[in-house]
């Protein structure tokens, strides 16, 4: 049996098992993880795989399962005992401006800048209900670049915006087209590999010295500035999705 979407999953949750196939996006919500382990552990095949749709919901996930491809010193912030371990860290490393990334927000609204990690640990003290949130060093001077990937098709841009630090677009960013070189391709295959993705919106920082990090990774994501329409690109990524279900089967 071969489900397509939620809904149907929802309506014939109880009837599916060993061999037969679901393929959809389970949404973002706090039961995501539980269905997930659960069609895993009674032989269903999820298409896009169970990896990449809990690592494309979550930016602390990624800290999490992609950190080597991230900025240095990137760290996963999920309770106060892992921020004042933080304070130690970064004035031990003699970083100072640092950036956090609020948990499943998008288009930059959940990005903040803090003169030091004792400012963010001062106001966070006060609260805890931002947790879990990313923890980076702020850096200067590099370019900010979507990538879009699905199998043989790869289109990047960049993104910028000289009066905010934040370069999403949804931020007041333009964009202009961006050939990748080999090694970003290479790059962005290699984070694709590790979260069993079999498309992705890639956003990677390369810094003036060329050095090339992972910022986010989700299955689906903005196209403003992309030459490719959303019509086109979901028909690629169904027919990848198609061609993995087909193989499965076969």
């Amino acid at each position: 049996m071969i489900i397509s979407g939620i809904k149907e999953l929802m309506d014939k949750y109880e009837d599916v098992g060993s061999g037969d196939v679901f393929s959809g996006i389970i949404g973002a919500d706090r039961m995501k993880q539980f269905l997930m382990i659960d069609l895993i552990e009674r032989g269903v095949l999820c298409v896009p795989s169970p990896l990449s749709q809990i690592i494309s919901g979550s930016k602390v996930v990624q800290a999490l399962f992609l950190n080597k491809w991230m900025i240095p010193h990137t760290r996963a912030v999920l309770r106060r005992r892992d921020l004042i371990d933080a304070v130690s860290w970064y004035n031990r490393n003699k970083i100072a401006l640092v950036v956090t990334k609020e948990d499943r927000m998008h288009c930059g609204f959940g990005i903040r800048k803090w003169d030091s990690v004792e400012t963010l640990y001062s106001f966070m003290s006060m609260s805890d209900t931002s947790y879990p949130f990313i923890l980076q060093p702020f850096i200067e001077n590099f370019t900010d670049i979507r990538v879009i990937a699905a199998k043989d098709y790869i289109e990047s841009y960049t993104r910028y915006n000289p009066d905010n630090f934040r370069m999403n677009l949804a931020a007041g960013g333009s964009s202009s087209p961006f050939v990748l070189d080999e090694d970003k391709k290479d790059f962005c295959a290699a984070v694709m590999e590790r979260g069993k993705f079999p498309f992705a919106h890639i956003d990677i920082m390369v810094t003036a010295e060329n050095e090339c990090y992972l910022s986010e990774i989700a299955l689906s994501g903005g196209l403003k500035g992309a030459r490719i329409s959303r019509e086109e690109l979901d028909g690629k990524k169904q027919a990848i999705l198609d061609k993995i279900i087909k193989e499965s089967i076969d």
